[in-house]
């Protein structure tokens, strides 16, 4: 069995040797990496949800979680919590580090971010670094069954 030669036809005004083309394509990676930093990588550019005013039905089996003390769920950027002590809490659920959904930490009495280790206070405050802004604090309004999220 026989086959065929393959060619390659180069032009030769578009050819370039590896030097070059390595060369070319560091720059290439390095300008986006700069790039991605400048835009994702800017420290405390949190946003945090403006005009907040939600409600959540306990009896609704979505919102278990804040039957039990210690218990929290995320919903509309918000990260809603009951203390060790049953009071409902509320905070924006994105660290202002790096915009990491926070985790609520009942026994340490704290919200923490897994993403870089930066801790809050259950209002919000920063107790632990790298985050320097605290995160948004909610009021919380309880009537019956219904749990009132607001700013």
């Amino acid at each position: 069995m026989r086959i065929a030669p393959i060619l390659l036809i180069f032009n030769p005004i578009s050819y370039m040797d590896r030097k070059e083309f390595m060369n070319l394509l560091g720059f290439s990676v390095g300008s986006l990496v700069v790039a991605s930093c400048l835009g994702a990588c800017s420290k405390e550019s949190g946003v945090s949800p403006s005009n907040v005013d939600f409600t959540l039905d306990l009896t609704d089996g979505a919102n278990a979680a804040l039957k039990s003390n210690g218990g929290s769920l995320v919903k509309n950027g918000v990260i809603v919590g009951r203390t060790t002590t049953g009071a409902y809490i509320a905070v924006a659920a994105a660290c202002t580090h790096e915009q990491t959904t926070v985790q609520y930490q009942p026994n340490n009495k704290r919200f923490f971010c897994p993403n870089h280790g930066a801790t809050f206070a259950e209002s919000g405050a920063v107790t632990g670094g790298p985050a320097t802004r605290a995160l948004t604090q909610y009021k919380t309004e309880l009537s019956g069954n219904s749990l009132r999220i607001f700013s």
